[in-house]
């Protein structure tokens, strides 16, 4: 019998460690929250769901979550974890999808999509400040 109750409390400090969990090892084929649906997720069949769409896994209890990432699917591209997060890492991410619909703040910037590493440079270069840097002339804005 699956567990009936999850192994970790709902509260902020496991969704956050959940959503670290989620980033790295679930986002690629189930997105990011309010992201569009990923490449490789395009490229599945089935395709993946985005978990953080519509009512999702939000429905399901948070130890049917559990038993879908230790186990996998079968016949999908949803692999079971069990061999590589342990089980507290595995109930942090089912309490966070459990509750993907009332999440706090914190979380949800936990979740948002890294910035471009290449982008503060690129800001800093249409600035003007290079640290000291040449910076090649098509990084510059024109002037008139």
């Amino acid at each position: 019998m699956p567990h009936l109750s999850p192994g970790v409390p709902a509260d902020e400090r496991n969704f956050l460690e959940g959503a670290k969990i989620y980033k790295q090892n679930c986002a690629p084929c189930h997105s990011l929250p309010g992201e569009p649906r990923t490449t490789i997720a395009d490229g599945m069949f089935p395709r993946p769901p985005q978990l953080f769409r519509g009512k999702g896994v939000t429905d399901d209890e948070a130890w049917e979550t559990y038993w879908t990432v230790n186990g996998g699917i079968r016949m999908t591209g949803m692999p079971g974890f069990r061999d590589h997060l342990s089980e507290t890492q595995i109930w942090q991410v089912s309490v966070l999808l459990k509750n993907a619909d009332k999440i706090p703040p914190a979380v949800k910037a936990e979740l948002a999509p890294a910035a471009s590493a290449s982008a503060p440079a690129q800001a800093a270069a249409s600035q003007g400040q290079t640290n000291g840097a040449p910076v090649p002339a098509s990084a510059t804005p024109a002037t008139k």
